[in-house]
C-alpha cells in the first residue's frame, strides 16, 4: 500500500511538473519542435562534416551555418527587400495600373451581363491615393510578419545548434526512458528521420532550381532577379498555386504597362517551363535524394506527403511544410508498430 501511495504521489508530481514545463516553455515549443526536426533532417550533413572536422562543437557550428545559408538567409533578404519595395512603391506604376484598370471594358456572357455595370464602375472609381495607402498598410503588415519571422528564425537557429550538438546524447537518453524495445523505437525514429531528410532535401533542391529559373526571367525584364528567385522558390513549396503567386503579378505588371508580349512570355515560361520542372524533375530529385543521400532508402507514398504538406501549411503556416510530413510519418510509423506488436502477441498466444 505504501509503495502504491509513493507511485501515485510521484505520478501526480510528475504530471504537475510536466504541466508547469509546458506552460513555462509554451512560447518556444513550436521553435524547439521545428529546430529538432530540422536537426534530424540534417543529421546526414552533420555526419558528413564530422568526417573532416573531428571537433563536435565546430561540426555543429558548420551545420548550423549551412542551414542559415540555405534556408534562412534567403528568406530574410527577400522579406526585407519586399518590405522596402512596398514602402517605396512607385507612384508612376500605380498611376499606370489605375489607368489601365479604369479603361477595361468587360464583355461578359449574356447570363452574367448584369454584373458589367458594377465591375466597370468598380474599376472606374479606383482611387490612386487609396491604393497607395493600401500598399503602405501591406508593407507594415509584411514588416510586422518579417519581424516575428526573424525572431522565430533566431530562436530556431539557436535551438538547432544545441539539438545538433547534443543530438546523439539526447537521442540515447529519450530512447532509454521510452517504454519500447530498442528495435521498436529505432524503427519508428529511423523512418521519421529518413522521411524528414527526403522531404527537407527535396524541398531545398527544388526551391533552388525553380528559383534560379525564375530569377533568369526576372532579370531579363529588369527586375530584382535575386528577390524574385527567392520568392518563387519558397512560393513553389505551396502545392498547385505556389509559383502563380509570384509570376502572375509580374505578368500583370507587364500587361498593365502595355507590353502584352512580355506578359505572355513570363506566364508561359513560368506555367509551362518551370511547371514542367515541378511535375517531372521534382520526382527525380526525390528519387535521387532517397537513394544517394540516405544510408537506408525509405519508401513512402508521395501523394500522402503532398497532402501532408498542404495540411501542414493550412494548420501551422509556413512551418507546416516540416510539421505536416513529420506528424503524418510518425503516426503511420506508430500504426505499423502496433500491427507488429499485435502480430507478435498473437504468435505468442499460439
Amino acid at each position: 500500500m505504501n509503495a502504491n501511495n509513493n507511485r501515485f504521489f510521484i505520478l501526480v508530481v510528475f504530471v504537475l511538473t510536466l504541466y508547469g514545463m509546458v506552460k513555462l516553455y509554451s512560447p518556444f515549443l513550436l521553435d524547439i519542435t521545428i529546430a529538432s526536426l530540422l536537426a534530424v533532417a540534417m543529421s546526414s550533413i552533420n555526419i558528413f562534416i564530422q568526417r573532416f572536422v573531428k571537433i563536435p562543437m565546430l561540426s555543429a557550428i558548420l551545420t548550423t551555418l549551412v542551414l542559415l545559408l540555405l534556408f534562412f538567409a534567403p528568406i530574410g533578404y527577400a522579406a526585407s527587400t519586399l518590405t522596402d519595395l512596398l514602402i517605396h512603391v512607385n507612384d508612376d506604376l500605380i498611376e499606370k495600373t489605375v489607368t489601365f484598370l479604369s479603361n477595361i471594358k468587360l464583355s461578359l456572357p449574356q447570363s452574367l451581363s448584369f454584373l458589367e455595370p458594377d465591375v466597370d464602375g468598380y474599376f472606374v472609381n479606383l482611387d490612386k491615393a487609396a491604393i497607395t495607402a493600401k500598399a503602405v498598410s501591406y508593407a507594415g503588415f509584411v514588416g510586422k510578419m518579417s519581424a516575428g519571422f526573424l525572431k522565430d528564425m533566431a530562436l530556431i537557429i539557436i535551438f538547432f545548434f544545441f539539438a545538433t550538438y547534443y543530438g546523439k546524447n539526447l537521442s540515447t537518453y529519450f530512447r532509454s526512458i521510452i517504454p519500447m524495445n530498442p528495435e521498436e523505437s529505432d524503427s519508428v525514429f529511423s523512418e521519421v528521420a529518413n522521411v524528414m531528410s527526403v522531404v527537407f532535401y527535396s524541398i531545398i533542391l527544388t526551391a533552388i532550381l525553380e528559383g534560379v529559373l525564375f530569377a533568369f526571367i526576372g532579370m531579363a525584364y529588369g527586375y530584382n532577379g535575386l528577390m524574385l528567385g527567392i520568392l518563387y522558390g519558397f512560393a513553389s513549396l505551396i502545392p498547385i498555386v505556389g509559383g502563380m503567386l509570384v509570376w502572375l503579378p509580374l505578368s500583370l505588371i507587364e500587361f498593365s504597362n502595355g507590353d502584352t508580349t512580355s506578359a505572355i512570355v513570363i506566364a508561359l515560361y513560368s506555367f509551362v517551363g518551370i511547371g514542367a520542372v515541378d511535375n517531372f524533375v521534382k520526382p527525380l530529385i526525390i528519387k535521387y535524394v532517397n537513394k544517394m543521400l540516405l544510408k537506408t532508402p525509405v519508401y513512402f507514398n508521395t501523394l500522402l506527403i503532398f497532402f501532408s504538406i498542404i495540411a501542414g501549411l493550412a494548420s501551422f503556416g509556413f512551418w507546416g511544410m516540416i510539421l505536416g510530413p513529420a506528424i503524418t510519418t510518425f503516426f503511420i510509423s506508430l500504426l505499423k508498430l502496433f500491427r507488429v506488436i499485435r502480430e507478435k502477441n498473437l504468435q505468442d498466444k499460439i
